[in-house]
């Protein structure tokens, strides 16, 4: 089986309110994490390659639980609940930040964080509080600069670099690059990215 075959099996294991309701914690699982609205839904879908697995939605803070989703018995992708804007309680707020922290702290089948940022905002105060959780828990993280599609390829690339230069300063090895759904640009090297921390098996 391809390793692209073993992505397009994910399907929905369990939603889980804390980090006392998530599944058995073994194996290996790399978490999705952004803004509301970044795109997280829509890039877990395409990296899927499945339309449904995930809600993209266009009300932000659709995703309020911990979602996770299984490749096979040992390999999960995870979908945090998004964070920013949405229209929420500010207890609803504290409680998804506080699940969010217990999981990045506490998970040990944790092997990466998939970061998602729009390209045309760039990262939030938010999002480099989560690259300095992710640091304290020597978390690899890789950024996916989401809806490239949105900038021409010049503006976007410099986006990119931009990001690279911050991240090398701030968050020595954390990587990233450009990303998007729609035209399901960047997938190849996320799938590289994935591959390599949840131990994939080589294609045969």
């Amino acid at each position: 089986m391809t390793t692209k075959n073993l992505y397009r099996q994910a399907r929905f294991l369990l939603s889980a309110p804390t980090l006392a309701n998530a599944p058995p914690d073994v194996g290996y699982e790399v978490a999705f994490a952004g803004r509301s609205n970044a795109g997280k839904s829509s890039a877990l879908n395409v990296i899927a390659d499945q339309r449904g697995l995930a809600r993209a939605s266009k009300t932000p803070g659709r995703t309020q639980q911990i979602v996770f989703f299984a490749l096979d018995d040992e390999r999960r992708l995870v979908d945090l609940p998004g964070y920013g804007y949405a229209k929420v309680s500010e207890a609803v707020k504290l409680h998804w930040q506080n699940a969010m922290v217990d999981y990045l702290a506490g998970r040990e089948s944790l092997r990466g964080l998939i970061l998602l940022a729009d390209v045309r905002h760039g990262l939030t105060e938010h999002d480099r509080r989560m690259l300095d959780w992710a640091a304290a828990s020597s978390l690899a993280v890789h950024v996916l600069l989401t809806k490239s599609d949105k900038l021409k390829r010049g503006p976007a690339k410099s986006s990119l670099l931009k990001l690279r230069s911050e991240l090398k300063k701030l968050w020595p090895g954390v990587t990233a690059q450009l990303f998007s759904s729609l035209k399901r640009e960047g997938v190849e090297e996320a799938y590289a990215v994935l591959d390599g921390w949840m131990a994939m098996p080589q294609e045969q």
